[in-house]
């Protein structure tokens, strides 16, 4: 599925199953909250905690997919092609960072 289909199939649901948008601010807020439970998953799978109650069996494939739903609404709903905006993502990074990783001694 590429971003462009994805949009689609976000904004077929939203308006079919979902009734309507959320605002944006709410969105946002959902976002940050996905973002939270991924980092929580995190957290655990690859960090120093460990598991609470039935946490193991929360899935991070299930909570990237929440994260990037929630992203694709939000691109919906202000305009954004998220083609275009990862296209031109790229191009910046590539031209800012041409050799700034080669040359880090850290990496």
């Amino acid at each position: 599925m590429t971003l462009d289909e994805a949009q689609k199939k976000v904004d077929d649901w939203i308006n079919t199953i979902g009734v309507r948008y959320f605002n944006e601010l709410t969105n946002m807020v959902l976002l940050t909250e996905e973002v939270g439970e991924l980092a929580r998953v995190m957290a655990r799978k690859y960090g120093e905690q460990s598991y609470k109650g039935d946490e193991s069996k929360l899935e991070m494939e299930d909570e990237m997919a929440d994260v990037l739903f929630v992203l694709i609404c939000l691109a919906n709903q202000t305009g954004i092609n998220l083609t275009k905006g990862l296209e031109k993502n790229l191009l910046k990074k590539t031209f800012r960072d041409e050799e700034r990783h080669r040359n880090n001694p850290k990496l």
